[in-house]
């Protein structure tokens, strides 16, 4: 096969966990990330906000849910470009996370849920503590934005 991984022995299985997450892009081109809080997992690391679906929710649903709640402003499912997706597998569930660029809400954006809030330039985030899920998304930013 040629591929490095050909090898491996495969891993045991893990649940998917399908989360729907936002690139915020202002004016200047800068990109909002959101802080986890203490008390969850990976406390303290920057991602781009989203969240889980729930069930019967399409991504773009999802995503327009959770901007209300995580950040207290409101877009449409219109508004929503897809840019890409993240799949990593964690030890104990296998993250797939599709990423909307957003450029087009109401409301100025506020941590409900996160510790903070910081707006970054896209080539910025590298500096950034990020979950493994989040860092590939990154290079792909800087080329769009």
């Amino acid at each position: 096969m040629g591929c490095a991984d050909a090898a491996r022995v495969p891993l045991p299985p893990v649940p998917l966990l399908l989360v729907a997450a936002a690139a915020l892009v202002d004016v200047d081109g800068r990109v909002l990330l959101a802080q986890r809080p203490a008390g969850k997992p990976m406390a303290g690391l920057w991602e781009f906000p989203g969240g889980k679906l729930h069930p019967g929710e399409t991504p773009e649903e999802a995503l327009v849910r959770e901007l209300r709640e995580e950040l207290g402003i409101d877009t449409e499912t219109s508004c929503l470009a897809p840019v890409a997706f993240s799949s990593h597998r964690y030890d104990n569930f296998h993250l797939l996370m599709p990423l909307f660029a957003v450029r087009v809400w109401e409301g100025t954006p506020q941590p409900l849920e996160a510790e903070a809030l910081k707006w970054v330039a896209p080539a910025r985030m590298f500096d950034l503590p990020m979950p493994a899920a989040d860092r590939p998304l990154i290079a792909l930013l800087c080329a769009l934005i």
